[in-house]
């Protein structure tokens, strides 16, 4: 396991260099794994969801491979862009589809049992995205941890490296950043 994550370092490493062989060397590496991402999320969607798991990998891969000079640090930084990138896709369909039904037949879930990885099917993603905002804004290490746990389904021990932290201090922050979401959504 070591190996690969030390490969997939090296290969994003060797791309920001401009090495688009290796980024060839790469897509198979991360595919699988961006489509699991995307399958968690996807699967707990309502049934009727137009948006299907390949549909939302390969929207994610133009978008991260548009990023050809981005200085990317490792595995865990990768899959965090990847994050973003999702949270944007999910977020963007999910605001298009509450433009259309302005609101009907939202359902209501808590904080506690939406972030949880992986993501919960009633979650409404543009409240959460907004509120997301709002904690970046005073406190943007709290907001990358969400990211980091709840869109790329990092474990604990690799959210700590990304962010140069312990494991007891995610921990810690994942359940004040869970805390401040919750009150903030609740309104």
């Amino acid at each position: 396991m070591d190996e690969g994550r030390h490969l997939v370092t090296e290969l994003l490493q060797r791309w920001s260099g401009g090495d688009r062989e290796a980024l060839d060397q790469l897509v198979p590496l991360v595919y699988n794994e961006l489509h699991r991402l995307a399958s968690g999320y996807l699967r707990n969607e309502r049934p009727d969801h137009s948006l299907q798991s390949t549909a939302l990998v390969n929207e994610a891969y133009l978008r991260l491979v548009s990023l050809d000079t981005m200085p990317w640090q490792n595995r865990s930084h990768f899959y965090g862009v990847a994050a973003q990138i999702l949270r944007r896709i999910l977020v963007d369909h999910a605001r298009e589809r509450n433009a259309v039904k302005r609101g009907a037949g939202r359902n209501e879930v808590s904080i506690d049992q939406a972030l949880t990885v992986p993501a919960q099917p009633d979650l409404d993603l543009v409240a959460l995205d907004e509120s997301l905002t709002r904690l970046a804004e005073f406190d943007p290490k709290k907001a990358k941890l969400v990211e980091l746990r709840y869109f790329a389904g990092l474990p604990v021990h690799e959210v700590a490296e990304a962010m140069g932290i312990s494991a007891a201090t995610v921990h810690r922050e994942w359940a004040v950043a869970r805390t401040w979401l919750y009150r903030d959504m609740r309104g």
